[in-house]
């Protein structure tokens, strides 16, 4: 999902019409504390998570990975210590095929990112780097804002909101 041609077309609203009796919790919606940094808004796809606290090490191997149009969810815990995504680590990201990253954290290179083929939201910006420990847990249950997130659970993002589904809404395939 690397150029506009092949981004899957949706609106959250519609989403949110569509499931607003859905009270099983299968249907989340985020709070609304996230801002968009990359040059996608829109993306949406399965979810790979990382659970980490001022250490990105986790995140920059995950994206170095095949994406398969996948999102990963990065819960920095809302620190807002250090960012976890920057230039180099979104661009891995577009390169790798991943359609975008939610950091529940901080981010930087705001220019580098701007410009970077990937979807990416984030709580705010930081230019502190992270420390590199090799610490944190790959593919667990996260909580973002409050809201459980599991890895095969699928997310959908837009300048409206983002939203959290058990399920494929859209029948988007994995690449």
């Amino acid at each position: 999902m690397s150029d506009s041609s092949s981004r899957p077309s949706f609106s959250t609203c519609d989403l949110c019409d569509a499931h607003i009796s859905d009270d099983s919790g299968d249907f989340r919606v985020l709070p609304p504390v996230f801002h968009s940094f990359g040059a996608h808004a829109s993306f949406a796809g399965e979810v790979s998570t990382v659970q980490c606290l001022d250490d990105n090490s986790l995140v920059r191997s995950a994206l170095a990975e095949p994406g398969r149009g996948r999102v990963l969810v990065v819960d920095g815990g809302g620190s807002l210590r250090r960012a976890l995504v920057g230039g180099n680590v979104a661009a891995s990201a577009a390169k790798n095929g991943w359609a975008g990253v939610l950091v529940y954290g901080c981010v930087r290179d705001v220019a580098e990112l701007n410009a970077t083929a990937v979807g990416l939201y984030a709580l705010a910006l930081n230019p502190m780097p992270t420390v590199k420990q090799g610490q944190g847990l790959r593919d667990v249950y996260v909580q973002i804002a409050g809201l459980w997130v599991r890895p095969g659970d699928w997310l959908y993002a837009d300048a409206d909101g983002i939203v959290v589904s058990r399920r494929n809404l859209l029948d988007l395939p994995l690449i």
